[in-house]
């Protein structure tokens, strides 16, 4: 048999047995995109942090704050010559039910009130009563007012003016109403920092960004891939989250499913970016774990999240304004709870696009594979 014989013969139509290839400008992008979703399946702790935490938060923080009696007012009196006349009037006044009065010496009052034991501590005196309260406590403030106002009622003090106080607890004014917006908004940031910097980081580590060199994929592909594997789990974030604030605690959705669905997107878009310019250099996970939270915690805290940012000086009122969680969280309460057009809410529009476009374009010119 002639070596001839032995060489197996290639059919002439061997491009038509062969599958066809599918090439073109996006495929490289799909094909990447597919791969970060099915990542998802490999590590369903991520699961747990993007969709199932947040909702364990917002039904926590919902639960504390949920409509209910306030909270009785902790008093501590200072047992004196002159003490059991305090708690007496307090006893007898008509808002008697909302304190609970201990009487203790001087020195374990205010001990217990340094502690946050009590709210607000009373000495009486000779000429009346002395309050030790905490002017950067709201609740030592509030219990200052209080124990005030009964103390001078039981002592027979007349009111000029009849007043009435009604409590709401109508959806759309509670705190939970609040909550779930800026929930949504720092879920947002977290799941486009941690998502896209710490897997960009891990993969840089393991070296499988290496591999990446000698292919023809785009950079600009590899970076947009990751950024819209985030679009799609944005999508389901928004929907559970909000679905869940409305059976659980009837939360009432005034804006359009659109807008909505928009502005979730946008900032999507705009952390994924800044994620990627965190990440673009950072060789360790340490590193950018670091850069990550450097960036998150001012937002975190002056952003609104889980308090009005009204409460900050006014002097750094435009900072906190010009911050991309703060554009966020106020334009998805305006649309959640206000059902504000998109086109009242241009100028953080332009603050979410400013920061996204500014992040992808320097993480695209500074992004390193290994």
């Amino acid at each position: 048999m002639s070596v001839a014989q032995d060489i197996p013969v290639v059919s002439k139509n061997v491009k038509q047995d062969l599958p066809p290839r599918r090439n073109g400008r996006w495929s490289g992008y799909l094909h990447l995109l597919g791969a970060r979703m099915l990542e998802l399946k490999r590590e369903p702790e991520v699961v747990f942090w993007v969709f199932v935490f947040p909702l364990l938060l917002a039904l926590g923080l919902g639960i504390a704050f949920r409509n209910k009696p306030g909270d009785a007012t902790s008093v501590a009196i200072v047992a004196n010559v002159t003490g059991q006349d305090a708690a007496t009037l307090l006893e007898r006044s008509p808002q008697h039910a909302s304190f609970k009065i201990k009487t203790l010496t001087e020195e374990d009052a205010l001990k217990g009130f340094r502690l946050g034991k009590f709210d607000v501590v009373i000495e009486p005196g000779d000429n009346g009563f002395q309050y030790h309260y905490d002017p950067a406590r709201p609740e030592s403030v509030l219990a200052r007012a209080q124990v005030d106002d009964a103390l001078q009622a039981a002592a027979g003090r007349k009111d000029a003016v009849p007043t009435k106080a009604v409590t709401s607890s109508e959806p759309g004014s509670r705190y939970i109403d609040f909550l779930i917006p800026g929930l949504l908004g720092m879920n947002l940031m977290n799941s486009g920092m941690w998502g896209i910097g710490f897997a960009l980081v891990d993969m840089r580590q393991r070296k499988l960004l290496k591999r990446f060199v000698g292919t023809p994929m785009r950079r600009t592909d590899f970076l947009l891939a990751l950024m819209s594997s985030r679009l799609i789990l944005m999508i389901i974030e928004i929907g559970l989250l909000l679905t869940f604030g409305a059976i659980a605690f009837h939360m009432r959705v005034l804006g359009s499913i659109f807008a909505i669905l928009l502005w979730g997107a946008l900032g999507a878009f705009t952390f994924g970016g800044v994620g990627l310019l965190t990440a673009s250099r950072a060789q360790k996970i340490e590193s950018v774990s670091g850069l990550m939270n450097l960036v998150m915690m001012p937002m975190w805290i002056f952003s609104g999240v889980f308090f009005s940012y009204e409460r900050f000086p006014a002097i750094i009122q435009p900072l906190i304004k010009a911050l991309p969680l703060t554009a966020l969280n106020d334009a998805l309460r305006a649309s959640i709870l206000e059902g504000t057009p998109l086109v009242h809410q241009w100028p953080r529009l332009l603050v979410l696009a400013f920061w996204g476009g500014i992040s992808f374009v320097l993480a695209l010119k500074w992004f390193r594979w290994t």
